[in-house]
């Protein structure tokens, strides 16, 4: 739009000071003169302002945010068995085939049954005679909604299928209540959502890239007064963890970890952790988008640069 010929330069990293104060990247680009323009995720931070410009913020307030595993969830043709204890499905098979047992001795032994009292019930339009294959049915059939059909004629069978029934409602509302609890706890089910959760567990190593804006925030807060002690020993144990030096080195130790409950948690700027995770949505998960450490987002132009007074404002 503004008419000028330009030269684009790929270069490796944004722009991180070392110890002696000397800087690599694009800040060195600039600071060096050998470009005019550095262009990308580039954070406003106070270091940077001190030897380039920056023009107005084109994206505000990019925050840390957590890269971990993918939970994965456990699929199983029978997983709908898994929502009760195998001594409780026990049970209830002891008390189907007992009940059944029960049914089919007091009807065949009642002399108020059917089987027993066929000329009394001749003109009955339901006839059915109980053999312990029917009883089987019946009890087997009651506890769906297609209902269990004729219940028995004599009184004691009458009583033995009621408490069935009565039985089969309860065990059917709390196998539907546990069923639904158990699916939605299943999948609400997160390890880490916090920096916080991070540094009170010890199965997940966690740490940022080295030498990225992260870094330099949580290397920056270990030294700060002792309300951010806690924040010491995060850096201390990514130390221990060993800082990966890239992003895909960083996204590769989260994809081998184990499980979302154990390896490797990854923390960078929130939007650089977002594209990763929708490039691998099956393996990779965000969590709690941007906890800390909320910078924008600017282009970085040499200091009294020219160019800076006819940047856009966004």
């Amino acid at each position: 739009m503004m008419g000028f010929q330009y030269e684009i330069k790929v270069v490796e990293d944004y722009g991180n000071m070392d110890m002696d104060m000397s800087w690599n990247g694009m800040i060195r680009e600039l600071v060096d003169k050998r470009a005019d323009i550095a262009l990308g995720a580039l954070s406003v931070m106070a270091e940077r302002e001190n030897v380039v410009d920056f023009t107005v913020p084109y994206y505000d307030l990019v925050g840390i945010s957590i890269l971990m595993k993918q939970p994965q969830v456990p699929t199983s043709l029978f997983k709908f068995l898994s929502v009760l204890e195998d001594s409780v499905w026990f049970c209830i098979l002891a008390a189907y085939v007992v009940t059944s047992v029960i049914m089919w001795i007091f009807d065949r032994w009642s002399p108020y049954s059917y089987q027993n009292n066929m000329e009394k019930y001749i003109d009955d339009d339901e006839k059915r005679y109980f053999n312990l294959k029917e009883c089987l049915w019946f009890c087997m059939t009651s506890l769906t909604p297609q209902g269990g059909g004729e219940a028995p004629k004599n009184l004691s069978g009458r009583l033995v299928a009621a408490t069935w029934w009565l039985f089969g409602f309860i065990i059917i509302a709390s196998y539907t209540a546990n069923l639904a609890a158990f699916l939605t706890v299943s999948r609400l089910e997160t390890p880490v959502e916090s920096l916080e959760d991070l540094a009170k567990q010890y199965k997940i190593k966690y740490a940022p890239k080295n030498g990225s804006s992260a870094a330099v925030y949580f290397q920056r807060m270990a030294y700060i007064e002792e309300r951010f002690y806690d924040l010491g020993q995060i850096w201390q144990s990514m130390q221990e963890a060993k800082l990966p030096d890239t992003d895909e080195e960083a996204y590769a130790r989260v994809r081998a970890s184990p499980s979302s409950s154990e390896g490797f948690a990854f923390l960078g700027e929130s939007t650089e952790i977002k594209y990763a995770q929708l490039l691998d949505p099956c393996n990779l998960i965000q969590v709690h988008s941007g906890i800390a450490s909320r910078k924008p987002y600017a282009i970085a132009l040499q200091k009294g640069s020219p160019i800076k007074e006819f940047t856009p404002k966004w």
